[in-house]
């Protein structure tokens, strides 16, 4: 999630100096994935590398370069013998400090995010120096033209592919794009306020629909709420490979949207809130309406991952956030090896 990009924001427009702290690599096992961010001031920290001594020792480093004018630069942690964690990976640490003031690159990247446009932010680490902003039709930083052709091309690939953060050739490139994780939320009662609180947590766009009037409570995160009296036609809107979650007042309601669903070709997921006797009942309609058995085969209900049995609304919001996050696994990794392979050996970097 791109959040550090307002926090970053929020903690130079205070005048404060900081330092961001990042995941830069890892080798074996690592509590926090590349590209993971700290953001470190005198006053607090903000976001976390993965917790422990191992961030500890981070921020207390991050701290001592608070003000200065040092140039990025990286450090090696082995988790194990230097401290004292589990994990026994050994993780590359990049730390910048930020004077005071808005950054140019840091508003330019904002921007762009704001315009739901993809870039990579390539850093300079060490004597390479220098920090810039690629998108698919323009280079921004210090001075374009001397950023290395291949790091340029390397930065547009991982955009577009959405790739993990990478160490190349003295820079330490970040796809910063916005999610494509696409969630249809059906429904705002007790189960799907609880569903909606546990999702806008993830990094993912949520359409939270509904036809009930002044249904809609509080604001939350990634979350777009929609009171529509035509829900099923909000089916339409949504973008290929979206996951939907159908959970109405009504079950004449939660049949029309899922058959709108169903007749996609291109759903990723589509989760229905009931047993297995809604859910035969519900198929048997979909063969009388002469929708295909290969269609019908994409329903998931009841939903949740096997083994919770619980029934309260946080219970089965938690079940249901993890069934979602398996499936988009899954449609991540078919992703992933439908690529051409020299875009395969860029992500595993």
């Amino acid at each position: 999630m791109n959040e550090w990009i307002d926090d970053l924001s929020d903690a130079m427009a205070g005048g404060e100096p900081a330092v961001i702290v990042t995941v830069a690599g890892i080798r074996g096992s690592a509590p926090r994935e590349p590209g993971a961010k700290m953001i470190v001031t005198a006053q607090e920290s903000i976001g976390t590398i993965g917790g422990g001594q191992l961030e500890y020792e981070c921020a207390r480093i991050a701290v001592s370069m608070l003000g200065s004018t040092e140039i990025p630069s990286t450090r090696r942690f082995p988790l194990g013998s230097a401290m004292g964690q589990c994990c026994g990976g050994v993780v590359e640490i990049l730390f910048e400090p930020i004077a005071t003031g808005l950054p140019s690159w840091l508003a330019e990247l904002r921007a762009l995010h704001g315009q739901r446009t993809d870039a990579t932010l390539v850093t300079g680490i060490g004597e390479m120096g220098g920090k810039f902003v690629v998108s698919a039709d323009r280079i921004f930083g210090p001075n374009p033209d001397a950023l290395d052709r291949k790091i340029v091309d390397a930065g547009r690939e991982l955009a577009s592919t959405r790739g993990r953060a990478t160490l190349i050739k003295g820079h330490f490139l970040e796809a910063v794009v916005n999610s494509d994780f696409n969630i249809a939320l059906f429904g705002a009662g007790h189960v799907g306020v609880a569903v909606a609180d546990a999702l806008s947590k993830l990094d993912c766009n949520i359409r939270w629909i509904d036809s009930r009037r002044n249904i809609f409570r509080g604001s939350r995160p990634n979350v777009r709420c929609i009171e529509t009296s035509d829900a099923p036609l909000e089916v339409a809107a949504m973008p290929g490979r979206s996951y939907y979650l159908v959970m109405t007042h009504s079950h004449a309601l939660d049949f029309e949207i899922c058959d709108r669903i169903l007749r996609r070709e291109d759903v990723a997921y589509c989760g229905l809130i009931g047993s297995l006797s809604k859910r035969r009942r519900f198929e048997k309609r979909f063969r009388a309406g002469g929708l295909a058995d290969t269609a019908i085969d994409k329903l998931v209900c009841p939903i949740g991952v096997d083994g919770i049995s619980g029934k309260k609304p946080a219970e089965i919001a938690v079940a249901t956030a993890a069934e979602l996050l398996q499936a988009r696994e899954r449609d991540a990794l078919a992703a992933r090896e439908t690529l051409p392979d020299n875009v395969q050996r860029l992500q595993r970097r």
